[in-house]
């Protein structure tokens, strides 16, 4: 039985392009930066998530093109008020490229049923979130049509959507 790769080495065995595309409106309230964050505390990313700043910046140092979009409700919930504020000293610092398209402007286009990370165009990582979105679970595909369908939904939502440095929360 072959062994299924943890995100970490499928992130380290990505040679060209890391996207992500992420379309709930709502993840993990109970995380502690999320609670620190609407308590009024300040959130240092650099140090709350230095793990995923060290791989982000090593599969961008190696060539890897890391993108992420967001697809929102507008106006936008609380927990993406959060997402929108440390994505300068997380996403971008890490050297992900980082869009917003309002949910409104999605609407013709055909999506998987879940957030999913597409390795390389090839290697599918789907997030199962429950209703709550506190737990999650990650199923791993390498089906071709799934790949396909992930890809175009990512590249179509790109397309239309507004860098993070233009995009205003509403």
């Amino acid at each position: 039985m072959k062994k299924v790769p943890t995100f970490e080495e499928l992130f380290r065995d990505c040679q060209r392009t890391a996207v992500h595309l992420e379309m709930r409106d709502s993840y993990m309230q109970s995380d502690p930066a999320f609670v620190d964050w609407s308590a009024g505390k300040p959130i240092d990313p650099a140090e709350r998530w230095a793990d995923w700043l060290s791989l982000v910046k090593e599969s961008t140092s190696r060539g890897v093109e890391v993108r992420r979009a967001r697809v929102v409700s507008t106006p936008v919930s609380e927990y993406i008020r959060f997402e929108h504020d440390v994505t300068n000293g997380l996403n971008i610092a890490a050297g992900e490229l980082v869009r917003w398209l309002s949910r409104r402007h999605a609407t013709d286009i055909p999506f998987p049923g879940n957030d999913f990370w597409l390795f390389d165009s090839e290697l599918v990582l789907i997030n199962h979130f429950d209703g709550d979105s506190e737990n999650m679970e990650l199923e791993l595909s390498r089906s071709p049509e799934l790949a396909q369908l992930c890809g175009a939904a990512f590249e179509s939502v790109w397309e239309r959507a507004t860098p993070h440095s233009e995009f205003k929360l509403l």
